[in-house]
């Protein structure tokens, strides 16, 4: 027999708001990192949350490389800050300077990296719902690393999703199969404080769009009210 949870029905009332609280109170954390140890039991709720993430046809297409070596960790950081370097380059004026306040990482300070992967071939030859949409496993993947991201934030734990690297170099530095492809590389660990507002707001670099800006009603085009 199968069973299933009630589910309350919903109101004004409906107490989610610890839920909204951490959706807002998430941020890609960079020098907030205090180094300290993540205790055995929250690491395995953490990844428990994102193991627990819907996937397309069930394939549950990733993997978590936990990666605390400290070599390890700085050989990726120096990987990452020539390739800092390589964007910076492209910049000229307001915008250089600008970026040249901004972290892009949290490598070495926070307590561990924690790469992710996909694997197109989990579940394969035939991935119920993956005919029309090839890409439905890495978005299966991402909402993966957004359950262990709020997950997370709920322990009192910081999270940096870095993006600045190469991902042959990651496959080479943490020997992934060719053919499993590095989604991203996360600094996990206690942190002193989350920012208020996210760093790039912060910073002038970019500003979060008004929530009007990206709703359409019933097709995409000019912005509607209701």
């Amino acid at each position: 027999m199968t069973t299933a949870r009630r589910v309350p029905p919903i109101t004004d009332h409906t107490p989610v708001g610890d839920l909204y609280e951490v959706i807002n109170r998430r941020r890609d954390v960079r020098a907030e990192f205090t180094g300290g140890e993540i205790p055995e039991p929250v690491l395995r709720r953490v990844l428990t949350a994102a193991h627990s993430a819907p996937s397309v046809g069930l394939s549950q297409p990733w993997d978590f490389v936990l990666v605390r070596d400290e070599s390890t960790r700085r050989a990726f950081r120096e990987h990452v800050l020539a390739e800092r370097s390589v964007f910076a380059a492209q910049l000229q004026g307001e915008r250089a300077e600008t970026f040249s306040r901004i972290k892009v990482e949290g490598i070495v300070e926070s307590s561990m990296g924690i790469a992710v992967t996909y694997d197109p071939d989990r579940g394969s030859p035939q991935v119920l719902g993956r005919h029309a949409i090839a890409d439905a496993g890495l978005y299966s993947v991402c909402l993966a690393i957004q359950n262990l991201w709020l997950a997370a934030t709920a322990e009192g734990l910081g999270v940096g999703w870095v993006s600045f690297y190469r991902e042959e170099f990651l496959r080479r530095l943490l020997g992934i199969p060719t053919g499993v492809r590095p989604v991203a590389w996360l600094c996990v660990g206690p942190v002193r404080a989350l920012a208020d507002r996210p760093d790039l707001e912060r910073h002038g670099w970019r500003r979060r769009l008004p929530l009007e800006d990206v709703v359409h009603y019933e097709k995409y085009g000019p912005r509607l009210t209701r």
